[in-house]
């Protein structure tokens, strides 16, 4: 496994969930919500600079089939852009399927639900996406997912 904090992204058209994962690079967490739009990159990189994160893990939505369709072709653009903005940070797409449909069980079953819990669910997809994310890198000693392969204009 390797050392270092690594960033977990839950990319929405309306919020970004965001979690973190200790020094250790083991446990997932919560951080926060970041609105979608303009400012978003921006945010994203200022999370990456204040946590001194190493990594940055982005869902990635396949079909259940595992093919990608249209908002997996955003995600792959939205992923480059983000790639360049944190430059010289590494980011990597990891297969997201059902991150928000366990997000959304996960807090049903802890009681909450409903529109304010909205917030709250792009979070816990962060995190989960992020911790399977780390626990297949422990079990098989290999990095998640795919790095996204950028050329920054500088």
């Amino acid at each position: 496994m390797r050392p270092g904090r690594r960033l977990g992204i839950d990319v929405g058209d309306v919020r970004i969930g965001v979690a973190y994962s200790d020094p250790a690079g083991a446990l997932a967490t919560p951080l926060e919500t970041v609105a979608a739009g303009r400012t978003s990159l921006e945010r994203l990189r200022a999370l990456v600079l204040e946590h001194d994160v190493n990594e940055v893990v982005v869902g990635l939505p396949r079909s259940l089939s595992g093919g990608e369709g249209p908002a997996a072709v955003r995600m792959r653009s939205y992923a480059v852009r983000l790639a360049q903005e944190v430059h010289p940070v590494p980011v990597r797409l990891v297969d997201e399927r059902l991150s928000t449909v366990s997000a959304e069980r996960v807090l049903r079953h802890r009681g909450r639900k409903g529109q304010r819990s909205r917030a709250v669910v792009d979070q816990v997809a962060a995190v989960e996406i992020l911790q399977t994310a780390l626990d297949g890198e422990r079990r098989s000693g290999r990095p998640p997912g795919e790095i996204v392969d950028v050329t920054v204009r500088e």
